[in-house]
């Protein structure tokens, strides 16, 4: 066991001149990488930042968002990192609740979104803004990243804050989306992230030195481990993507041997190889994929399929944020299709009578931070986290994930149905870009589908149908026959209790920014029930 700083010193030390950051044709060495870190820091701790402050951080996924959460963890204090998407309303409880000494932004949008609430925030001494064209004029308490970061660093200063620095010294405060109720700030030590690398690494082998993409929010549990934690423990290199529109460009460009994906991006993917019958992995930039890997929701078993016949095995993973990312994972020698795997080596699971998953290990966060710097565990009193999933294990062991188990649907009839079964089904469909089971206390299941916005043009181009918009195509005859024809192959692999009874396709994709999924693109689901009430109310007319 170590310390993230103290990996981080062995790669500069070992790896020096090996590349660790890359974006936009610019790589950091771990030499220079560590560099950075030390003017950061200093930039930092002039501004005033001490071990045990803590600093908000909220930037697009690129090197100087990497650079200054280390540097931040070098000096000993907390970084905080705020999705791009959250409200102003939540970034003033953020704020309040973190008591963030520090807060650095990116530019205008970010600005934009701190502004109304930094009244609400007296402990907010310094706001530093990359993009100096986004700094307001009329308030002293905002620098530019130019002003403050300097060529200057003070590397003995530097170096014995790092030495000092302990495994069970916090290493990040993860909020958490928000899919429902106020963000909890999950707060993981260095031995949790360290012990999750180690473990994780353990279960499904990643190569030294690997090469890597980000292209999702830093603040997402799973994109901070792969592209932070796990990339320092294996001296790797991660290319930044900070428009996850431009990924295959990216992959393309710099061929990763490791990539992970929510379901989301695994089906635009396949839907990108499927566009062209005879494309290859080459064409979208993976054939050079070592370790791939799916978490956050159910991948469907046609994505799975598909992509293991085009050559690539996607493994998939269980776990969250309390959990430092992931607790389970299959390999690519050991793989069941469902199953989410085995626990990680020194992690335990069992399940209680409800089936609900229990978690024990040195993954385990110890507590959620609360406002006056004291942690609420998020154990039980025998070391067990309760984690909210409900699932099954089989003869072997395999852990199969069943829902969450606030999602599950009772019907009127009195019987329970997991959504997410009904929708990995919809979804295995390649038009079926989105969808949401809905039905609890109802007489039967109905669904919302949104259609994939790619997979549909090029569906509709190649049978001649020709639409003035995209949203057009969710009411054409010809598009709602092919989904009648999904939600009939869906249903025959449903009991009758869960099958889909009336649906309705719906004209735009869901968004972070329209509000149906999270920043890290699971479903809100209280969301898309409140802003969908009226048509829930007429599928049941």
């Amino acid at each position: 066991m170590s310390t993230i700083p103290e990996l981080v010193h062995r790669n500069a030390e070992l790896y020096g001149d090996m590349p660790a950051l890359s974006h936009d044709g610019q790589v950091l060495t771990w030499s220079e990488t560590r560099m950075n870190i030390a003017r950061i820091a200093a930039a930092l701790s002039r501004l005033g930042v001490r071990a045990g402050d803590r600093v908000a951080i909220m930037m697009s996924s690129r090197p100087e968002h990497w650079l200054t959460d280390q540097a931040v963890v070098h000096l000993g204090a907390l970084p905080a990192t705020v999705y791009g998407t959250m409200p102003s309303s939540q970034i003033a409880y953020l704020g309040q609740h973190s008591r963030a000494r520090v807060a650095v932004l990116e530019g205008a949008a970010e600005v934009e979104r701190w502004l109304p609430v930094l009244d609400q925030l007296p402990e907010l001494e310094r706001i530093v803004v990359m993009d100096p064209g986004a700094r307001p004029a009329d308030d002293e308490r905002f620098v530019t990243w130019s002003d403050v970061v300097t060529d200057e660093a003070d590397l003995d200063a530097f170096e014995t804050t790092r030495r000092g620095i302990t495994e069970d010294d916090p290493v990040a405060l993860i909020y958490t989306s928000g899919t429902t109720g106020v963000p909890k700030g999950v707060l993981l030590t260095h031995r949790n992230v360290i012990a999750n690398a180690e473990a994780r690494d353990a279960a499904a082998p990643t190569p030294d030195h690997f090469r890597s993409v980000c292209y999702l929010p830093l603040a997402h549990i799973a994109e901070r481990m792969v592209s932070v934690y796990m990339i320092i423990h294996k001296a790797g290199h991660v290319t930044f993507c900070p428009d996850a529109s431009q990924l295959v460009g990216v992959l393309r460009q710099t061929r990763p041997t490791s990539l992970f994906g929510v379901p989301r991006i695994w089906e635009k993917l396949a839907a990108a190889l499927r566009a062209r019958p005879d494309s290859s992995l080459a064409d979208i930039g993976l054939d050079e994929v070592i370790w791939a890997c799916s978490a956050a929701a159910p991948l469907s078993v046609d994505v799975q399929e598909y992509l293991r016949e085009k050559g690539l095995a996607v493994v998939e993973a269980w776990g969250m944020t309390e959990a430092t990312g992931v607790v389970t994972s299959t390999s690519a020698d050991d793989f069941r299709f469902g199953s989410v795997g085995l626990p990680i080596p020194g992690t335990e699971i069992k399940l209680l009578d409800d089936g609900e998953i229990l978690v024990r290990g040195p993954i385990v966060s110890p507590g959620y931070l609360q406002q006056d710097g004291s942690l609420v565990p998020v154990t039980d009193d025998e070391g067990w986290m309760h984690s909210g999933d409900v699932g099954r294990i089989d003869e072997d062991g395999h852990l199969y994930i069943i829902d969450r188990k606030k999602d599950l649907i009772i019907t009127a009839g009195g019987k329970n149905i997991a959504p997410a079964a009904v929708e990995a089904l919809l979804t295995r469909h390649p038009l079926v870009g989105q969808s949401l089971a809905y039905g609890d206390r109802r007489p039967y299941v109905v669904a919302l589908i949104v259609l994939d916005q790619a997979a549909a043009t090029a569906w509709a181009t190649s049978r001649g149908i020709d639409v003035e918009a995209h949203s057009d195509l969710a009411t054409h005859p010809d598009v709602i026959a092919e989904i009648d024809r999904a939600v009939e192959s869906a249903n025959d692999d449903l009991a009758r209790v869960e099958q889909v009874k009336r649906y309705r396709v719906l004209p735009t994709e869901w968004t972070p920014e329209s509000g149906e999924l999270t920043a890290s693109l699971k479903i809100k689901r209280r969301a898309v029930h409140e802003k969908y009430g009226d048509v829930f109310e007429a599928l049941y007319a």
